[in-house]
């Protein structure tokens, strides 16, 4: 799984035991990401749909929730995966851009993934595997990058990684049927199937995550971009169209609040954090629409940038750090007898917290 910010990976252990015990069949998560939360449900038999605006998360839900392993010609696949890696570099616009004019890829790697995308392009696009080929590219290029995980910027010094040649796998495919949707949620929520349970986890802030991996939105768009800045970030991340509402300090807990009361699902949970622009006491209000609310509260650690302090476009330490830690909430809201459940799930199943805690409402 590819290096994320605001990755519940910690989480998704507590997030698979709660669909357990709201009985949910059914579920949806609505800012999925790279599908952590989303594979874990769809691991415990649940149908599942997964929602994102990114592309590279419509390409990941692709992968893991939409594909059915079941399904899937693994002969073609294995196939397939061996052919993209066998193949010669090439100079295009991974390597002009990405490896010559910023240094996320060392060029080797760089020609590579140049190489590899064409190729998808050229035999898949529109094929079934073409999600799954494209997974497997994504995941490839991150376990080679010269980044602490966010491609806003890069390192004044190659990483360690980034010699290694990237090298494709056959990404670990699940069974059973879901779903992949690619749009905004405050227009997809209404419109989608009701389901037993729905997981929402918008951006806490002003921190966007289509620059903080514009080059994993290039790589599936695959339209070389016209691009600015240091780091190459697309020219089209000045657009308003590319701008979450959850970004925006004032219209953010309007769009939330109006989201959580519109989701057609029986158990909302929603994610929160000490962090967040929208507080916890908020959310709770927020939630109070759907039933009666409970309160799971989980000590954390930051992500790895947070931990080795604030670095310039060209990779340059330039800030200390201020704390290591935070507090994730989960705030769980519907039928009071289901949500007591939820309340009532072992705090211990969630990895590296010292001290879950309940805040009963």
């Amino acid at each position: 799984m590819i290096k994320y910010l605001g990755s519940k990976r910690r989480l998704v252990p507590v997030l698979g035991d709660l669909l357990i015990r709201a009985g949910a069949h059914t579920a949806l998560d609505l800012f999925t990401g790279t599908t952590r939360v989303a594979q874990e449900w769809k691991r415990r038999r649940a149908e599942v749909w997964a929602v994102d605006l990114a592309r590279y998360a419509e390409v990941l839900g692709g992968c893991y929730i939409a594909t059915d392993a079941d399904h899937v010609d693994r002969g073609a696949l294995g196939e397939a995966i061996s052919h993209l890696d066998n193949l010669p570099g090439t100079d295009g616009y991974v390597t002009a851009t990405f490896s010559r004019d910023a240094r996320f890829f060392q060029p080797h790697n760089a020609q590579r993934i140049d190489a590899i995308r064409d190729e998808i392009q050229r035999q898949w696009a529109g094929d079934p595997l073409e999600a799954v080929l494209l997974t497997s590219l994504l995941e490839a290029a991150d376990r080679v990058d010269s980044t602490t995980g966010l491609q806003m910027a890069y390192l004044k010094q190659w990483a360690p990684r980034s010699y290694q040649r990237l090298t494709l796998r056959v990404p670990v495919l699940l069974p059973g049927p879901g779903h992949a949707v690619g749009g905004d949620a405050t227009v997809l929520a209404p419109a989608l199937p009701e389901v037993d349970l729905a997981y929402l986890d918008p951006p806490y802030n002003q921190h966007r995550y289509f620059t903080n991996y514009h080059v994993w939105e290039t790589l599936v768009a695959w339209d070389a971009p016209e691009h600015y800045g240091v780091a190459c970030k697309r020219l089209d991340a000045r657009e308003a169209s590319t701008k979450s509402v959850f970004n925006d300090r004032r219209h953010a807990p309007g769009a939330l609040a109006q989201l959580i009361a519109g989701v057609r699902a029986a158990t909302v949970v929603i994610s929160g954090s000490n962090e967040g622009w929208v507080g916890v006491d908020d959310l709770v209000d927020m939630a109070a629409v759907r039933g009666h609310v409970e309160v799971l509260a989980f000590d954390s650690r930051r992500y790895i940038g947070a931990q080795i302090g604030i670095h310039n476009p060209r990779g340059e330490k330039v800030g200390a750090v201020s704390h290591t830690r935070n507090v994730e909430y989960l705030i769980c809201a519907g039928d009071p007898d289901v949500v007591r459940r939820l309340r009532d799930s072992d705090g211990n199943s969630a990895a590296d917290h010292s001290g879950a805690g309940f805040d009963h409402r």
